[in-house]
């Protein structure tokens, strides 16, 4: 663990960066993350691959090594697969938020009856991120239960970090189709669309292109682990680098069978330049945030 602190020390060194800001790092209650690690050990039916969890630690472990990383901000992803639990992961969230400075208040949502209710009590509680899990939840976005909770975000400008492409294996609600339609509805949304919407990539900066206030997060992506089955294709790097304002470094620290200094470098040899790396690995995260 040494060798990766000292590979990202010298990563922000070279770009002088005062550090990173990471918009997708999961921390959520232990019997639940607990679960999440057990699901990747077995070779879930969503991954059906070997995933070794690279920061298997405590809590207060896995805080102080993504400090030494110099990670200034980072989030606390969470979400229910089932009604009845998005109200109590988001108490949750608040006092993990309270208690630890550095991470932007997360919250997460449902399609349910009091959805609209909770998401209200999280944005007046300080909320700064939302997490939407299409894949794991299994939902339509498009679902009525949810119109006020999108419509809440998108007046209110809280960024959205949504699972929402078909990797690494599609789900009944998605791909572009479904969340476009929100979008449709909810033009002014801040979606930030995780692992860069993979494997739709394509499809996914056209939403961004479309919608300004879209981003894109580079959870896994460009990594060896994701290239073997899911290869970011060269002919859309330059549209990825056109789209350079609004890329947001995501690493999906713990829940990573690689080190953290594997996602930075992956992002490094795109050959995109150094200018664009210090966007999407800080300044892009530190205008959407204003931290």
């Amino acid at each position: 663990m040494g060798d990766d602190h000292d590979d990202v020390a010298r990563f922000r060194q070279r770009l002088g960066l005062p550090g990173l800001i990471d918009v997708h790092t999961h921390f959520m209650p232990e019997r639940v993350l607990r679960k999440v690690w057990a699901y990747f050990d077995s070779a879930g039916p969503l991954t059906g691959l070997e995933w070794p969890i690279a920061y298997r630690h405590e809590e207060a472990e896995r805080l102080a090594v993504l400090r030494s990383f110099g990670v200034l901000r980072f989030t606390s992803m969470l979400y229910p697969h089932k009604p009845g639990m998005a109200a109590w992961l988001n108490d949750w969230a608040a006092g993990f938020a309270a208690r630890t400075p550095d991470c932007l208040h997360t919250a997460t949502f449902f399609p349910e009856p009091d959805a609209g209710r909770y998401v209200r009590e999280a944005v007046e509680a300080g909320a700064r991120v939302f997490k939407a899990h299409l894949q794991v939840g299994a939902y339509d976005p498009n679902d009525p239960l949810l119109d006020p909770v999108w419509g809440l975000l998108a007046e209110a400008g809280i960024p959205v970090v949504t699972h929402c492409g078909s990797g690494p294996a599609p789900g009944k609600h998605t791909g572009p189709g479904p969340i476009g339609r929100v979008l449709a509805r909810h033009p002014r949304l801040r979606l930030i669309v995780a692992h860069l919407g993979m494997p739709e990539y394509a499809e996914f900066l056209m939403l961004a292109e479309a919608y300004p206030e879209v981003r894109l997060d580079t959870t896994m992506a460009f990594t060896d682990f994701v290239e073997e089955f899911s290869p970011f294709p060269a002919a859309e790097l330059g549209r990825l680098a056109d789209l350079g304002d609004r890329v947001l470094l995501g690493t999906d620290f713990p829940n990573i069978p690689y080190s953290y200094a594997h996602q930075l470098h992956a992002l490094e040899r795109l050959g995109l330049g150094d200018d664009w790396l210090r966007a999407v690995c800080h300044d892009n995260a530190k205008a959407l945030f204003g931290v």
